[in-house]
C-alpha cells in the first residue's frame, strides 16, 4: 500500500462528501502513515496537515474512561462503588437510582440516564460541579443496569467525580494523568489553547452554500463527555498507547497494560447497533471481519472524529473531518478503505428486506429523547427516518446545532425481528431496532446506542 493511493482515496472521499478539510493518522505495525487535505476554513483557508487540531466530540470520553482506570489502580475509585461514595450530595429526578447508581453503570452507559442536557454553567472552574448540582433535571430512561443507552451527561458526572478524587480541575486532571505523560501536545479541552496554533472550523453544507459554524465547541461542563480537540498525529499516539503496555513516552510506566486491556473487554451487550457489538469501559466493541476491533467517534459543531484500533493486526486509524452532513459518512468511507486495504478486512452493511406495509404500520410515528425527535414515516413503497432537533429548543437557543437529518430510506433487516437500517442520508448505515412493551407493541426504538421513546403512533 502506497502514501500516494492513501492520498488519493482521502482527496476523493472529502470531495464527495463535500468536506472541505480531513486529516487521517494511521499506526499500522510499526508505522506511523498520515495523510491530509482541504483547509481548515472556507473562510480564512489554512492547510490541513497531520497536526492540525480538530474538535472530537464524543470522542473525549475516552480520555475520562482512561483517566478513571489510571485512578481506579492507584486506589482512589472504586468501579462497583456507587457514585454518592464521591459525591454524597448528588440528587438525581429519582433517589433509588441516585443512591444504585455506581461508577461501572457511568462508564458502560447503563446508568439509565437520559442522553444530553447541555446545560450551559458557564467557562469558570465551577462548571462542572454547578452542572452536577442541577441533574435531577434529567430524565431517567430505566433503572441502573437494566440497558444501555448512550449519555453524554452520564460522562460529565463522571468528569466530576475526577475532579473531587484529585482535588482538581477535570482538564488538570486528565492534563496530568494522560496528556502531558503520554506527549499528547496539541491536545486540550480549552479554545483559548488551540487558537495559538493551526485549528479547524466546523462547516455546514447546504445547497445554498457552505458557511462556518458560529461556534468551535461545546461549552465547559461538556468537556469530560465531548468537549476535547486533538489532531491526527496525538490521536495516532493515542492508539499507540493503548496498544502498549501502559508506559508513558518517558518510559514510564502509569497504568497496566491488564488495565488498559480489560478496557476493551464486553461488560455489556449492545443489540443490533451499527456501533458496536458491546460496550467495553467506555468502548464500543465491534467484531469486523472476523477481527476484534474497538473504538469511538463523536461530533461537535460541524467537526467529526473516528477513531478504531485493531489490536490482532498492530493498527488503527483516526479521521477528524470538518463538515456537516458530509463527515460522518466521510470517515466511515475512508476506514473502511483503509481497513481492506491494509488488512484486507471487508466492513460491508447488510441490505434491507422488500418494504412490508403492515410490518410499517407498527413503526410510523413520532420518537423523542431529550432533545430530538426521530420520524418513521412510510412512503408507500419505503419507510423514511428524520433525526431533528425539537424546533423549541433550536428556537430558544443562541448557539450553532447540530443540523438535522432530513428523511432517508431505511428498511427492516430481516422478514421478522424488530432491526432495522438506514440506507442513505448522513446517516447511512446506522443500524438499530424498535422496542416492545410487554404487550408486544413498539414503544422506542434505538439508534446510535440511544433509546429514543415513541411519543406519537401512526400518521
Amino acid at each position: 500500500m502506497t502514501a500516494n493511493e492513501l492520498h488519493q482515496i482521502v482527496a476523493k472521499t472529502a470531495a464527495e462528501y463535500a468536506v472541505p478539510g480531513i486529516a487521517v493518522g494511521i499506526w499500522h505495525q510499526g508505522r506511523e502513515i498520515y495523510s491530509s487535505h482541504g483547509v481548515t476554513s472556507v473562510a480564512n483557508p489554512l492547510p490541513i496537515d497531520q497536526d492540525t487540531i480538530f474538535t472530537l466530540g464524543s470522542t473525549s470520553k475516552t480520555f475520562t474512561a482512561t483517566a478513571l482506570v489510571i485512578l481506579a489502580e492507584q486506589g482512589k475509585v472504586d468501579f462497583d462503588a456507587p457514585v454518592r461514595r464521591y459525591l454524597p450530595d448528588l440528587k438525581l429526578a429519582d433517589e433509588e437510582t441516585a443512591a444504585a447508581i455506581t461508577i461501572g453503570n457511568l462508564l458502560n452507559h447503563t446508568a439509565g440516564f437520559d442522553t444530553w442536557m447541555l446545560l450551559d454553567t458557564g467557562d469558570g472552574d465551577d462548571a462542572l460541579a454547578t452542572y452536577v448540582d442541577h441533574l435531577d433535571e434529567l430524565t431517567l430512561i430505566a433503572g441502573p443496569g437494566e440497558r444501555a443507552s448512550y449519555s453524554q451527561a452520564g460522562f460529565n458526572l463522571l468528569g466530576r467525580v475526577i475532579e473531587v478524587v484529585t482535588g482538581k480541575t477535570y482538564e488538570r486532571a486528565v492534563a496530568e494523568l494522560l496528556f502531558e505523560p503520554l506527549g499528547l501536545e496539541n491536545t486540550t479541552f480549552f479554545a483559548a489553547e488551540a487558537m495559538t496554533r493551526k485549528f479547524s472550523l466546523g462547516h455546514s453544507v447546504t445547497d445554498d452554500g457552505t458557511t462556518v459554524s458560529p461556534k468551535w465547541k461545546l461549552h465547559r461542563a461538556q468537556n469530560a463527555g465531548g468537549g476535547g480537540a486533538s489532531t491526527a498525529a496525538d490521536l495516532v499516539r493515542w492508539a499507540r498507547f493503548h496498544l502498549g503496555d501502559g508506559r508513558a513516552a518517558s518510559g514510564e510506566r502509569i497504568v497496566s497494560a491488564e488495565a488498559l486491556q480489560a478496557m476493551r473487554r464486553q461488560t455489556v451487550e449492545l443489540h443490533g447497533s451499527s456501533i458496536g457489538d458491546g460496550f467495553g469501559i467506555c468502548w464500543f466493541l465491534r467484531e469486523i471481519d472476523g477481527a476484534a476491533t474497538f473504538g469511538h467517534g463523536g461530533s461537535s459543531h460541524g467537526q467529526f472524529a473516528d477513531f478504531i484500533v485493531v489490536p490482532e493486526h498492530d493498527f488503527a486509524i483516526a479521521v477528524t473531518t470538518n463538515a456537516e452532513p458530509g463527515g460522518t459518512p466521510c470517515n466511515q468511507a475512508v476506514i473502511r478503505w483503509a481497513l481492506e486495504h491494509y488488512l484486507g478486512l471487508v466492513d460491508r452493511d447488510p441490505e434491507p428486506v422488500a418494504h412490508d406495509a403492515e410490518r410499517a404500520a407498527e413503526i410510523v410515528g413520532d420518537y423523542e429523547v431529550d432533545m430530538m425527535t426521530v420520524s418513521i414515516v412510510d412512503e408507500d413503497d419505503h419507510l423514511t427516518l428524520a433525526a431533528r432537533i425539537k424546533p423549541e429548543l433550536r428556537a430558544a437557543s443562541d448557539e450553532a446545532m447540530p443540523a438535522d437529518c432530513e428523511p432517508a430510506h431505511m428498511g427492516f433487516l430481516a422478514e421478522d425481528g424488530d432491526d432495522y437500517i438506514v440506507t442513505a442520508g448522513p446517516l447511512q448505515g446506522q443500524r438499530g431496532y424498535f422496542t416492545r412493551d410487554e404487550h408486544g407493541v413498539v414503544n422506542g426504538i434505538d439508534l446510535a446506542g440511544r433509546n429514543f421513546r415513541r411519543v406519537r403512533a401512526g400518521v
